[in-house]
């Protein structure tokens, strides 16, 4: 048998392959990324040197090196998925390195402002919000009211700053959750980390882990975020453990170190009030309710959200 170093020499040695080497040569070095490299090294690269990388030079070639010439970022036809390549001069030889292209590196902080918003029982919606898609048509000055201040909050948001959130109430469907997950969007992107809880599930939930010794874990995920937002306080059926065992110790906590809490509801304060003060048993407890009360007056600015039911 002969041996293959031999059958290559003959290969290589063909007429046919002579043609097809030159012209995919000839190819590669009309590449306008190739001759500008080419260009810029002249002093220091030989033809020697290109004959040897030429392989590499191939390899450029055959990749993009424009995004826009990519239908998505799961279309990437180059060898590295998300990576452009860049041609270097390293000791003599041509290589290429790989960087994230601008469709990877959106993908990328896209993934890295997502783990910042965490979420207990929120539609997949709200957690995609964002300010540019909120409706501001017509003359709703209480909800132009709860998005400039939302702004306001985003803008001067600083840990180390005592800053009150949001109390937010109005009619059902009028925007309130999306405002949430707006801001939460918006907090991710200045790498603020928030959490979104729709606050009947999250009782559920804390109801059900008294008997597996995870409540206290879970409370205390809860209340020390940076940024929590409670939604649709008031929509649960209260009892006096959630109100005082749950919603007091994360309010008290959060009052003591001077945490933004976020709120929407159905109720404005007085109604809230009245919400609190009687239990599911119907046993009637005001002062408990107003200390409760109190806190969330200490945490969040009320604004009333007007507007037509956009979930009709």
């Amino acid at each position: 048998m002969e041996p293959i170093n031999e059958t290559l020499k003959k290969l290589a040695a063909s007429p046919s392959f002579q043609e097809r080497y030159e012209r995919q040569k000839r190819q590669v070095m009309q590449h306008p990324d190739i001759r500008e490299f080419i260009a810029k090294h002249s002093d220091i690269l030989t033809s020697q040197m290109i004959e040897r990388n030429l392989a590499k030079l191939y390899e450029y070639s055959t990749q993009c090196t424009e995004c826009t010439e990519c239908p998505s970022l799961e279309s990437c036809k180059n060898i590295m998925q998300g990576y452009q390549p860049e041609l270097v001069l390293v000791r003599g030889s041509i290589e290429i390195h790989y960087d994230r292209c601008p469709r990877k590196v959106m993908a990328d902080e896209r993934r890295k402002s997502e783990k910042l918003i965490q979420s207990m029982y929120m539609p997949k919606e709200i957690l995609k919000a964002s300010f540019s898609d909120i409706d501001t048509e017509g003359d709703y000055a209480g909800r132009l009211e709860a998005i400039d201040l939302a702004a306001d909050f985003i803008l001067n948001y600083h840990p180390d700053t005592m800053q009150k959130g949001l109390y937010l109430y109005g009619k059902f469907g009028v925007g309130k959750s999306y405002l949430l997950g707006a801001i939460a969007n918006d907090l991710a992107k200045k790498k603020v980390s928030s959490m979104i809880v729709y606050f009947p599930e999250l009782i559920r939930e804390l109801k059900s882990s008294i008997g597996n010794s995870t409540l206290n874990e879970k409370i205390e995920k809860v209340k020390r975020v940076p940024v929590l937002m409670i939604d649709d306080i008031g929509a649960e059926t209260m009892s006096s453990w959630a109100r005082d065992e749950v919603l007091g110790t994360i309010l008290q906590f959060r009052m003591l170190e001077n945490l933004p809490t976020f709120f929407t509801s159905n109720f404005d304060f007085d109604g809230l009030e009245v919400h609190l003060t009687y239990s599911q048993r119907g046993e009637e407890e005001k002062m408990k309710a107003r200390r409760l009360l109190e806190r969330i007056r200490y945490l969040a600015t009320p604004v009333q959200v007007d507007g037509p039911n956009r979930r009709k």
